[in-house]
């Protein structure tokens, strides 16, 4: 099998803007930025996802922080038990997103 090589700039870009686009994105938007406690967070991640969508979303951190430890997208998708094509989209988001997961791995260096 070939292997999956990193991306070819690991130099974030901003390249998107996200703007909820209606009420129903504000409140979500507006309820996310109020939690204050890990127990708030995990609460309301709980009531309102499924377990497998926690999951997803756990592994999407998880596949962040390998990408900003330099890990090839093969062996990242293999750690993480998910595609090279979910590792390919989540470096799309990382290096050309709007930013969440850069201030995410600022977050998690402190």
């Amino acid at each position: 099998m070939a292997n999956i090589r990193k991306a070819a700039s690991t130099e974030y870009k901003k390249k998107e803007a996200y703007k909820p686009k209606n009420d129903r994105e504000k409140l979500l938007v507006k309820v996310l930025s109020s939690l204050k406690t890990e127990s708030e967070m995990g609460a309301l991640l709980r009531d309102m996802l499924t377990l497998a969508e926690i999951e997803e979303f756990a592994n999407r951190l998880t596949i962040v922080k390998l990408l900003s430890e330099g890990l090839p997208y093969l062996e990242i998708a293999k750690k993480v038990g998910t595609s090279t094509t979910t590792v390919t989209r989540v470096a799309h988001w990382l290096y050309n997103g709007c930013g969440g997961y850069q201030s995410i791995l600022k977050k998690l260096k402190k």
